[in-house]
């Protein structure tokens, strides 16, 4: 039983060791997928996942072969890696609490406009260059291809995605053909029929991939919520094994034969005994040596 702590530990790491592959996995997919051209979150998910995956084979080798200075490195991290992630998921949360669509009547979707979302995600799309390589991305992509073969009266009934309703089409209130000139929404004089122009360079596309990052981005705090929370529960654990580990082993019996055992030393003290012997070994050599 004094050892049932390394038991849950070892457990606990190899469920976090597959959740990292599973975390990598999503990461590197994130970066071929065509459904969204803004890759904000595949690094961060890449640095979390490979920070797991050490951590956890950090946590089985402490768990499993007993090594003390194993488990207080994986320990010292693992405390590193907790506080980081309350930090990215509180931030999260801030970022994520801005944006949303805005109903449109007699439609099914939502129209994005892009002051209503957090300065911070702002900045990103509206710089040029950052800008042309989410553009390239998206006309690579087949996120308007469908609409292309839609009719008036689909418009009406279906939805579309954030990316599909800001970069695919004009605005809803967009008035064309008209004799007079009236004041319209920018983006309504963006817009062009060409399949390469579109609403590419539209405020209302931007708005679009942020939105499709802040949905992704909202879903990831409140699994880091959850993660947290583990990871927390597996630091308490740790540390009733790294006590453990340092606790000295005895042979056949967890208290000695009645009491009276020898047992072994830990790490600590085999090392504190060989340094102490070292040195009284060259004290000795040095009193015979002025002796002599």
């Amino acid at each position: 039983m004094t050892r049932m702590s390394n038991t849950v530990l070892g457990f606990l790491n190899i469920l976090t060791l597959i959740s990292s592959i599973v975390l990598l996995g999503s990461a590197l997919w994130m970066g071929r997928s065509k459904t969204t051209c803004e890759h904000f979150l595949q690094k961060p998910l890449l640095i979390l996942g490979l920070a797991i995956l050490v951590l956890s084979i950090a946590g089985l080798v402490g768990a499993c072969c007993d090594v003390a200075w194993v488990l207080w490195v994986y320990l010292f991290f693992m405390v590193f890696i907790i506080v980081a992630l309350m930090g990215l998921t509180l931030f999260g949360f801030i970022v994520t609490s801005h944006g949303g669509g805005v109903g449109v009547d007699g439609r099914i979707y939502k129209e994005f406009k892009l002051e209503s979302y957090h300065p911070w995600l702002k900045t990103r799309v509206i710089d040029t260059n950052y800008w042309v390589t989410i553009k390239t991305c998206l006309l690579g992509s087949v996120t308007c291809t469908k609409l292309a073969l839609w009719t008036p009266l689909d418009y009406l009934q279906k939805d579309l995605s954030p990316l599909q309703s800001g970069c695919c089409k004009p605005p809803t209130s967009c008035v064309y053909n008209t004799d007079t000139p009236i004041q319209q929404d920018p983006d309504c004089y963006r817009w062009n029929n060409a399949a390469t122009v579109l609403c590419y360079d539209c405020d209302s596309c931007r708005a679009g991939v942020l939105e499709t990052v802040r949905r992704d981005w909202h879903k990831l705090s409140l699994v880091n919520v959850i993660v947290v929370v583990f990871l927390i529960a597996v630091y308490c654990i740790g540390c009733c094994a790294f006590k453990n580990a340092r606790r000295p082993q005895h042979y056949g019996f967890p208290y000695g034969r009645y009491g009276m055992s020898k047992s072994r030393p830990g790490w600590e003290q085999s090392w504190s005994r060989w340094w102490h012997g070292r040195d009284r070994q060259q004290n000795i050599t040095g009193t015979y040596t002025n002796l002599r």
